[in-house]
């Protein structure tokens, strides 16, 4: 499953009135375009479990590490993202400035990323359609398009980073014999590889991504067990907050890099890899509460590989010459601040989604939730609108420039407010008050 392809389908079929038409008359056309029926993961039922669906309240189905198993693979793929090139390199610069002491950071950046993914789980399984289709039935066709154009530059932002990154890697680990192009090439071969190896069905793929995974911790603990850092440091850094003036840029990278747009997307895709009744409460929260479970260890799995990063390059360049002048390439910091303002048109979305009984059903969220997933998207628009500012006073030249940034900036906030007030009273009201064309 591409981000790209779920990118794609933002794009309404259609304007005005025949879009929507079209969307309701083809709904069995977009109903499997996540996975094909075929191709999905058959979930074995019990005895047990056909009995607690024979009548009476619907109730989940005992705990069972068969049908986990059954279900493991959708959040190991999800949790790539939280390893990706920049999010090692947020940790090692992280390290390298700040030592031990944003460990704590790190750790509630991965906590708040992992509601995001399971919000965007719960999306995809409750509706049985994933992200951008929903918002493509939610929003006017302008906004859909403006959303698929947002969604695409956050995948070019980060296709960038992670094939320049993977060329580098290439290049040093081969000794200098393959140059970057070269590189480069590999790196894109690799992308045809991996999507071939989905027709042999997604469970190799997810194994073969679950290999990657064990590989990248087992190398890491080696390294972590070789440098062997300060345990009590580390103890402290993980429950101490600490963030002084000087590691505020490093603090930023940290969590501007947890939570990525297109993640978002692929989360509620992933997870209709398997075949659920939705039609059937007991099903819906028996996968809710699977894919709850496998996401988390994936997550900490990540955060342990993530962590060992941190602590081996706070050992080894934390208080050296090499730390005390870091420098941030000009053009992967434009690809961070390009991934950053792309956030809230991840998060606004599947927070208004999840929250809307007319979506959700009986498996819309409740007011604590949330109240803690718009108190984490604010946080998180403000941590990047920090790194926008910051990109925009050091890096950007010009009056004209500034100027035309500027105008940019106003319709980009205006946006975000649509997204936020869209299908509120309050937009009820306001639209209702403007005069009507004759």
């Amino acid at each position: 499953m591409a981000s790209r392809d779920l990118a794609e389908s933002l794009l309404p079929g259609g304007g005005g009135d025949s879009a929507a038409a079209a969307a309701s008359d083809s709904h069995d056309e977009y109903e499997e375009r996540a996975y094909d029926s075929d191709d999905k993961v058959p979930i074995s039922i019990s005895d047990s479990d056909a009995e607690a669906d024979g009548g009476g309240a619907p109730s989940r189905p005992p705990f069972s590490w068969r049908k986990l198993w059954r279900f493991t693979g959708p959040g190991f793929l999800m949790c790539i993202a939280f390893l990706d090139p920049g999010n090692l390199e947020g940790d090692l610069q992280a390290g390298a400035a700040a030592g031990y002491q944003l460990l704590w950071l790190l750790l509630w950046a991965t906590v708040m990323g992992a509601l995001i993914q399971l919000l965007s789980a719960r999306l995809g399984v409750a509706t049985g359609k994933h992200l951008a289709e929903l918002c493509r039935e939610e929003y006017p066709p302008w906004a859909t398009r403006a959303l698929w154009a947002m969604t695409e530059l956050a995948l070019v932002g980060a296709d960038i980073q992670e094939v320049i990154g993977s060329a580098i890697a290439i290049k040093i680990l081969s000794g200098g014999t393959v140059p970057l192009w070269g590189g480069v090439v590999i790196t894109a071969l690799d992308c045809f590889i991996f999507l071939f190896l989905e027709n042999y069905g997604v469970r190799k793929l997810e194994a073969f991504f679950a290999v990657l995974i064990a590989t990248m911790a087992l190398s890491f603990a080696v390294m972590f067990g070789e440098t062997k850092p300060s345990g009590k440091e580390l103890l402290i850094g993980l429950v101490v907050p600490k963030l002084s003036s000087k590691t505020i840029k490093q603090a930023v990278g940290i969590v501007g890099c947890i939570i990525m747009p297109h993640n978002v997307f692929l989360h509620s895709a992933l997870v209709q890899s398997r075949k659920i009744d939705t039609n059937k409460k007991s099903r819906v929260q028996e996968a809710v509460y699977y894919y709850n479970i496998e996401s988390i260890l994936a997550l900490i799995v990540s955060f342990f590989i993530n962590i060992c990063v941190t602590t081996v390059f706070a050992k080894g360049f934390y208080g050296t010459e090499q730390a005390e002048d870091p420098t941030m390439d000009v053009l992967n910091e434009a690809l961070n601040v390009l991934q950053s303002i792309q956030i809230p048109f991840a998060l606004i979305p599947l927070i208004t989604l999840v929250s809307k009984e007319q979506v959700m059903g009986s498996f819309v969220v409740g007011p604590i939730t949330k109240v803690i997933s718009w108190i984490v998207t604010v946080f998180l628009m403000l941590i990047n609108g920090y790194l926008i500012v910051s990109f925009y006073i050091t890096d950007i030249r010009g009056a004209v420039l500034r100027s035309s940034l500027c105008v940019v900036l106003v319709v980009y906030l205006a946006f975000i407010i649509y997204l936020i007030v869209w299908n509120t009273s309050m937009y009820s009201r306001l639209c209702s008050s403007m005069p009507k064309r004759s």
